[in-house]
């Protein structure tokens, strides 16, 4: 996207904004709900006309169905229809595409065999979710945009579906994720982008993200400590005390100075969590 606005009556979804996927890249595209993530995704894929700027997907208008061949997509909310079965709806998408992946594969690889038959009316939302994010997989793309695509999976198939996308990236795969679980994205991401009204206000590795914030964990026993300059803020986690600072070594001189028991102390980064809500002043 190249200097992409979109406005709904009052509301500015996108401000001017420019992102660029690369090849073998597995993207996270963070922000709270309505930061323009959605709008975003749907902009790439000719869902929405951009009112300014423009979109292109392998060099082509996203609205072309030669430019749509090559992707894969989850979207927040897909509905199926309730007669056919989960082998016949894989199917059915399978045949919109010139080299998909085999039904059979697929349903293997995301759980599916236990409904294989079973029509998509008597799904549970877990394995709707599962049958979703397998279509997204089908058309064998070189492209996939993942909208929360884990959102009410258990742990078991969550973990499958991260396994499938690792993979797929490992295979020189390109992925843009949107998610608000913030350890899937520090799980997954090799880059990630950050949305806040409309606009783009970080784009970097996931460890440049995570320095930008400028913070650093000092991680010690719990005890009585004096009032620290550079510590913004602290937590207790059980018998330890977490401290969130700017300046690390001056932090610890002062603990030093304090004559504070430092046995077990540990200097950490922050987490992704951490840093997005350092860089945006809110949570997920």
């Amino acid at each position: 996207m190249r200097g992409v606005s979109k406005r709904y009556r009052s509301t500015e979804a996108l401000r001017d904004v420019d992102l660029e996927l690369r090849v073998g890249e597995v993207v996270a595209l963070l922000g709270a709900n309505g930061a323009g993530k959605t709008t975003a995704i749907s902009v790439l894929l000719g869902l929405r006309r951009p009112d300014s700027g423009s979109a292109r997907l392998f060099g082509l208008d996203p609205r072309l169905p030669s430019a749509r061949r090559r992707i894969g997509v989850t979207p927040q909310e897909l509905g199926f229809p309730s007669t056919l079965t989960v082998a016949e709806i894989i199917d059915f998408v399978r045949a919109h595409f010139p080299e998909p992946e085999p039904t059979e594969e697929l349903i293997r690889r995301f759980g599916l065999e236990d409904v294989r038959d079973r029509q998509a009316g008597g799904l549970s939302g877990g394995q709707r979710r599962r049958l979703s994010v397998a279509l997204a997989f089908a058309p064998n793309p070189a492209v996939m945009f993942l909208d929360e695509p884990t959102t009410g999976l258990d742990v078991t198939s969550r973990l499958a579906v991260w396994d499938a996308i690792r993979a797929f990236g490992a295979g020189g795969g390109t992925v843009l994720l949107t998610t608000h679980n913030l350890g899937e994205a520090e799980a997954l991401a090799e880059r990630v982008i950050v949305m806040s009204e409309g606009q783009v206000i970080a784009d970097a590795s996931l460890e440049e993200i995570k320095s930008h914030a400028g913070l650093r964990r000092i991680r010690l026993r719990s005890q009585p400590l004096p009032r620290l300059a550079n510590v913004q803020r602290f937590v207790d986690e059980g018998d330890r005390r977490v401290l969130y600072a700017t300046e690390v070594g001056h932090v610890v001189e002062e603990l030093v100075r304090a004559e504070a028991d430092l046995d077990e102390l540990e200097v950490l980064p922050v987490s992704l969590e951490e840093a997005f809500i350092a860089l945006t002043g809110g949570r997920p």
